[in-house]
């Protein structure tokens, strides 16, 4: 019965390899596959002709290989399990795989690829996982081997391949010649690695400014993600809800928004500034130009990534195993130093290394507050767009910051080590969490809820700024810019959207609605790998996850341009390339969501769940995912946000048909046009705050069969 299963499973890929060669268009259609204005022309013209026709009638004969090798594996189907069927497998799937990608990088003047050549590439795919798996990679299953090809496969496709184009623009000269002086002289310069502010007050090279205010930024909304988690989970704060949606709050916001509240406030004309100067004689300084804005204003906008990532990490440490240390007489602070501690240590690990790399990666906040403190994202983008357009300096400074996400990264790892976190078991957990020590508990308390409040004051301003003629100039009400940007009229013949923002509002919202689930979905099965899987180059595999998060927007945006405006991919001023374009930029913090998350659980859930017969995709969706709901809040919420929010990466991407809500925003704040700016942000915050809602709404939360307190009790709250 097996047997026949592989069979059939086998004979349909191969099927359906062989029916996309002989029918569906080969290359991409112009005007899309989805139109209908191409079967006129099918299948004769070479524009709309599938391969088979392409081959035989359009003398293209390099594409029958491609049709052969996806019924290869048709020949060995007797061979019944054994080890030349799977090498026929491998063999035709590999095979076919690479000449594709050969035949359609050598041969020039072939439009895209199209459906057809998807549909047989992906074919190709399963066909060779399977003969990996009857090989015996992924412990056989069939199910692991398909997953770590697939994504393996994107991976290759959408980070490594468009990163290594940019990426080799530092090794060579405007000729394209190798220019390897070149590069070290750039590399070594002392702009870059001097270090001058030791002894004088000429600033640091731009890559230790650059470390030192991501090490800051790191460490800070690690603490303050950790402070909202447990205050969150830990504590009886009778405001609870409200905390956590102004933790969320910044991740919602466009990243120069934020920058301009805190010049608005702490600036030489802000509102604390002004007040300083009269109630105490402190003159007005641009003292928040530099290294304090652009940390505030950082920490502001990524702590939700550090509280998204700890709070089901927090919540997965098990009371029963407080519960024990208190048995053996250990203290409330001993118990939180020796056990719920040290069990949070991949939370703490992840939302390090996410606080350090989104800021080595941040564009918008630098770009507005960073004065004369020069950070790698601002030399990257000037180098680029700037007087100089020097792309080769601008991919040597790419490499530093890759250099060090990658140190980070290795930290992180001997950090963790190799020892067990895993508290969330197979059996029934009837423990309750143990009271936090009263200094930790103040603690939690004295820097969760001020910093609430700070996030709260920054949101009343740019709700304010909407509701306004002219920020900080003309504060009488209007409603004008809301008006210009989402007026509507209603008509005998229907709704007419009048704003001049509606159209990039539905496209922005219709492009993340696509990517947010496809992230979280690569994000958490990337995850799962990782963690419950063991298969060579696996540590290469996780870096290369992590590349895309590492390298900066703008670097990012242009790379998809070099890779994909010429065939064989060919993206460019499609929806599909933002989609794409938004799923690896987003996916890492899926994948160290994901990881937090699975480290704490025990894998003979896993193994009980197999054990009974169940596959691995039935155990990923039975047992694992409803415990790794918080990850996947996380995952689903960071996504969509940063889809909807996201500027440095599309900047270069967007197009008259797909144009974006915060590159419409942009184009308003370069025109000076702040007022409709900030109502059209404060639009997107009220619509994201539902959206993110929703998707706990939809999600839920997680059961662990846990009791929970009986009483409340407010005792501990600092007075």
């Amino acid at each position: 019965m097996a047997a026949a299963l592989i069979d059939r499973n086998v004979l349909a890929w191969a099927a359906v390899g062989a029916a996309a060669f002989l029918v569906l268009p080969w290359y991409a259609i112009e005007d899309g596959v989805f139109t209908v204005t191409w079967l006129a022309r099918y299948p004769g013209d070479p524009a709309v002709a599938p391969a088979v026709v392409q081959a035989l009638v359009h003398h293209r004969l390099w594409l029958l290989p491609a049709g052969l090798l996806s019924l290869a594996p048709i020949v060995g189907l007797g061979a019944r399990h054994g080890r030349g069927r799977a090498t026929v497998l491998f063999a035709a799937g590999g095979l076919g795989l690479a000449w594709v990608a050969v035949q359609g990088f050598a041969i020039g003047g072939q439009p895209g690829i199209g459906i057809g050549g998807l549909v047989v590439v992906t074919s190709l795919l399963m066909l060779f996982s399977i003969g990996l798996a009857e090989m015996g990679f992924g412990n056989g299953d069939r199910f692991v081997s398909a997953a770590i090809v697939v994504v393996l496969a994107l991976v290759l496709v959408f980070v490594f391949f468009p990163v290594a184009r940019v990426l080799a623009a530092a090794v060579r000269d405007d000729g394209g010649g190798l220019a390897l002086g070149q590069f070290w002289s750039t590399f070594s310069s002392r702009e870059i690695w001097g270090l001058d502010c030791l002894t004088s007050r000429v600033g640091c090279g731009v890559a230790w400014n650059t470390v030192f205010l991501g090490l800051l930024v790191g460490a800070s909304t690690t603490a303050l993600g950790l402070a909202f988690a447990l205050v969150a989970t830990r504590t009886a704060f009778p405001a609870q809800k409200v905390l956590r949606m102004l933790t969320v709050l910044p991740i919602i916001t466009p990243p120069f928004v934020i920058g301009l509240a805190v010049i608005l406030i702490f600036g030489r004309a802000g509102a604390v500034t002004t007040f300083a100067e009269w109630a105490f004689g402190i003159p007005a300084s641009r003292w928040i130009y530099g290294l304090p804005g652009v940390w505030l204003a950082q920490v502001l906008a990524f702590t939700p990534v550090a509280f998204l990532v700890l709070i089901g990490v927090v919540e997965g440490v098990s009371p029963s195993l407080e519960e024990a240390a208190q048995t053996l007489r250990a203290g409330q602070w001993r118990t939180f130093t020796t056990v719920s501690l040290p069990l949070i240590r991949p939370g703490l690990a992840n939302a390090f290394l996410l606080g350090f790399i989104e800021s080595l990666a941040d564009f918008g906040n630098p770009l507005v507050l960073s004065g004369n403190y020069s950070v790698l994202s601002i030399s990257i983008f000037f180098a680029i767009v700037g007087a100089q357009h020097d792309q080769a300096r601008a991919a040597v400074l790419s490499i530093v910051m890759l250099v060090f996400t990658l140190g980070a990264f290795y930290a992180q790892r001997r950090w963790l080590g190799r020892r067990s976190y895993a508290t969330v078991t197979g059996k029934g957990d009837a423990g309750l969490h143990p009271p936090l020590p009263r200094i930790v508990r103040g603690l939690a308390y004295a820097t969760a809820i001020p910093w609430a409040v700070f996030t709260a004051v920054i949101y009343l301003m740019i709700l304010f700024g909407g509701f306004v003629e002219a920020w900080g100039r003309n504060h009488h009400f209007s409603l004008r810019h809301y008006t210009a940007a989402f007026g509507v009229d209603v008509t005998d013949s229907g709704i007419r959207w009048t704003g001049a923002a509606w159209n990039s509002f539905w496209t922005t919202i219709e492009i993340s609605a696509i990517a947010a689930p496809l992230t979280a979905a690569v994000g958490l099965l990337t995850a799962y790998l990782l963690v419950r899987q063991r298969f060579r180059g696996q540590t290469a595999f996780e870096v290369g996850t992590m590349l895309s998060f590492a390298i900066p927007g703008t670097i990012i945006g242009i790379s998809y341009i070099l890779a994909f405006n010429t065939p064989p991919v060919e993206l460019t001023g499609t929806g599909i390339i933002l989609v794409i374009c938004f799923v690896f930029r987003n996916m890492p913090v899926g994948v160290r969501a994901g990881i937090a998350a699975m480290s704490q659980i025990d894998r003979s859930l896993d193994e009980a769940s197999l054990t009974l017969g169940a596959r691995s995709l039935t155990t990923i969706r039975r047992v694992i995912l409803p415990l790794l709901r918080p990850a996947l809040v996380a995952a689903l919420v960071f996504s969509f946000v940063r889809a909807m929010t996201a500027i440095s990466a599309i900047v270069f991407l967007v197009s008259a048909n797909y144009d974006m809500a915060t590159s419409y925003i942009v184009g308003r704040v370069e025109n000076g046009d702040y007022g409709l700016a900030i109502a059209y942000c404060s639009v997107l915050i009220v619509f994201m705050i539902a959206v993110v809602a929703a998707i706990e709404r939809l999600v839920g939360r997680r059961r662990l069969g846990r009791r929970a307190p009986a009483t409340v009790s407010l005792e501990g709250i600092p007075a």
